[in-house]
């Protein structure tokens, strides 16, 4: 309950989503965490 009510009163759903978009726009090398997660699931199938 804390933790829920912490977020909503000072991480609102809009800062939240922001920082979502922000977080899979971040580059690891030449790719975005987005791509370099999809990859490395494709290729986790190998392992």
């Amino acid at each position: 309950m804390f933790k829920r009510e912490f977020w909503v009163k000072y991480f609102p759903a809009d800062v939240r989503n922001r920082k979502v978009v922000e977080f899979l726009e971040l580059k690891q090398g030449n790719m975005t965490v987005a791509e370099y997660a999809a990859k490395f699931e494709s290729l986790s199938a190998f392992s």
